[in-house]
């Protein structure tokens, strides 16, 4: 329902003087027409059969009236307020039967509680209370959340629990700054989905997101992107970290990221590589872990591994590999174990379980059950178990 409190009206259309007046035919049908509306939340219908046609002018008398310092307030079929807004002046175009307010302040509601406030430079009010659109530097903010979104347009849908603020979308709160093409709030579900280029970045931790598609679960303090995504991490203004996949989750209460399908993690130090399906990145401790397939990969060492499961401690620079380990260095020499401890800081390597390494030159292959040393620099101890037996095997050069 409509309700106009505390009006001054003229006639006319936009740029006339116009001059108050008492109550004529016109007036009469659109404060008629008014009443209707507040006593109903659907929109009314009026017949009415002129006698004769009107003139152009008398048409745009009709057509057109204006209200100074009016409040505007829309309320759901059980007389809860689902919007209010004030302007120092409004308009009403019975054509389109549609009400315009000029630098409207609105309040928007839900359940009869305010859900955001709203400032803008031109309101348009459909009669039937089913959307209010706000246009011009529009400033809107949560009181719940104190979440501030700015744009340059905003829509809101009350029957469908739907706040929209788009064109040049900022949003800002103390746990996440945002830039997108639009924001869709579900207000009831405190979920607000930013789309099309979306820039987002967090304060603690420090991340910064880019995706065309970001969910952020405002209670559950949880951003999830369902399209591909790169997550960049910051120290001291500074990327450190690079993180990319298909889809991700970033718990910003506990700091955990989780990437999945065609994830990888780029570290500057250690300069490693790690790429899997499924991973879980523990900012809080440092530690990157998967149950999927994994490949390691050191950029300067040039040694890459595989196996079935992994762990890395990104502090300490320790990597932990189980299930069909398969290394291989630069010199294409080669290791295979059941489990294998990377340690970072020397370029130590040790492997337990049927292991087999091999190297091209000199030719050499050896087998046993626990391997220790350097891949790289081709320095490799094999080791039985008591009573078992290390294989070597030489290939001699062919002459």
């Amino acid at each position: 329902m409509w309700k106009f409190l505390n009006e001054t009206w003229r006639a006319g259309g936009q740029g006339s003087r116009g001059a108050i007046f008492s109550l004529t035919p016109s007036l009469l049908y659109f404060l008629i027409l008014i009443s209707l509306v507040a006593c109903s939340a659907q929109p009314p219908k009026v017949n009415q059969k002129p006698t004769q046609s009107p003139s152009p002018q008398e048409k745009d008398k009709d057509s057109n009236l204006t209200f100074y310092n009016v409040t505007l307030e829309q309320a759901d079929e059980v007389g809860r307020p689902v919007w209010k807004v004030n302007a120092k002046q409004a308009k009403y175009t019975k054509e389109r039967q549609i009400g315009q307010a000029e630098n409207p302040y609105a309040e928007l509601y839900q359940d009869g509680k305010v859900v955001y406030q709203v400032q803008a430079q031109v309101a348009d009010i459909e009669q039937d209370g089913k959307q209010l659109l706000l246009k011009g530097k529009i400033v809107a903010t949560d009181p719940r959340n104190q979440i501030v979104l700015r744009g340059n347009e905003l829509e809101w849908r009350p029957q469908e629990d739907l706040l929209i603020v788009r064109n040049q979308l900022n949003g800002s709160h103390k746990q996440l700054q945002a830039v997108a093409n639009e924001a869709r709030v579900k207000t009831r579900e405190q979920r607000m989905e930013f789309s099309g280029g979306v820039v987002a970045k967090s304060m603690e931790p420090e991340l910064q997101m880019r995706t065309d598609h970001l969910i952020w679960q405002i209670k559950e303090e949880k951003l999830i992107g369902d399209r591909p995504i790169l997550i960049n991490r910051y120290k001291n203004n500074q990327v450190t970290d690079r993180g990319q996949g298909d889809s991700a989750e970033v718990y910003l209460k506990t700091k955990i990221v989780n990437v999945t399908k065609n994830a990888q993690i780029e570290l500057l130090d250690p300069p490693m590589q790690i790429a899997s399906n499924s991973m879980t990145w523990n900012l809080n401790t440092e530690t990157i872990n998967t149950n999927a397939a994994v490949r390691v990969f050191h950029r300067t060492e040039n040694i890459n591994l595989n196996a079935n499961q992994g762990e890395m401690k990104i502090a300490q620079k320790i990597v932990y590999l189980r299930g069909n380990v398969y290394g291989v260095g630069q010199r294409n020499q080669s290791l295979k174990s059941n489990s294998l401890t990377w340690y970072l800081n020397n370029q130590l390597i040790e492997a337990q379980g049927n292991v087999l390494y091999r190297q091209v030159d000199p030719p050499l292959t050896l087998t046993g059950q626990k391997a220790f040393g350097n891949l790289q620099s081709e320095t490799i101890k094999v080791t039985s178990s008591s009573g078992g037996k290390v294989i070597t095997e030489i290939v001699p050069t062919k002459q």
